[in-house]
Parts: structure tokens; sequence; C-alpha cells
């Protein structure tokens, strides 16, 4: 039986403009991010996430969010590999 998390995502973030490095370098220090990387197109960083449940799955998303330079974000559960 697996013990690891069992709920993963893809955060999508759109930054101020300018700020994308800095902001794709703090979201990888937040716990669950497994990686974040910058992107081109309508969203700036696109970050990997894994947590417990869904109530931990916010609460890693709210610590994203609270990151500076951020403006928007949509978060993706993943439902089927």
């Amino acid at each position: 039986m697996s013990t690891g998390p069992k709920v993963e995502a893809y955060v999508l973030v759109q930054t101020e403009v300018g700020r994308s490095e800095e902001v794709t370098a703090a979201i990888r220090s937040v716990n669950g991010v497994s990686e974040a990387s910058g992107v081109t197109g309508p969203y700036d960083v696109i970050a990997r996430a894994f947590a417990d449940d869904m109530l931990a799955l916010g609460r890693l998303v709210k610590a994203v969010q609270s990151v500076d330079g951020i403006t928007r974000t949509v978060t993706c559960p993943v439902i089927a590999e």
C-alpha cells in the first residue's frame, strides 16, 4: 500500500512582467512542489505539486499564491495518468 501523497496537480501561474524567474525560484521552495518551470504562452510558470488530500492541496496552493509577484493562478488536479 502506498503511503505517499494521493493528490497531484499542476498549478499554472501568471506573474507580473519581468518577475517570472524570481517567482519560479520562490515556488520551487514551497513544500509539496516537486518542480516548477518557466514557460511561454498565457502562463509564465507551471508547477507540479503533490499533497495528501484536497485540503492539503488547498493549503499548498495558498502558499504558492502568497509568493510576491504572482497575479493569477489556475490549479489543475490530475485525474488520470
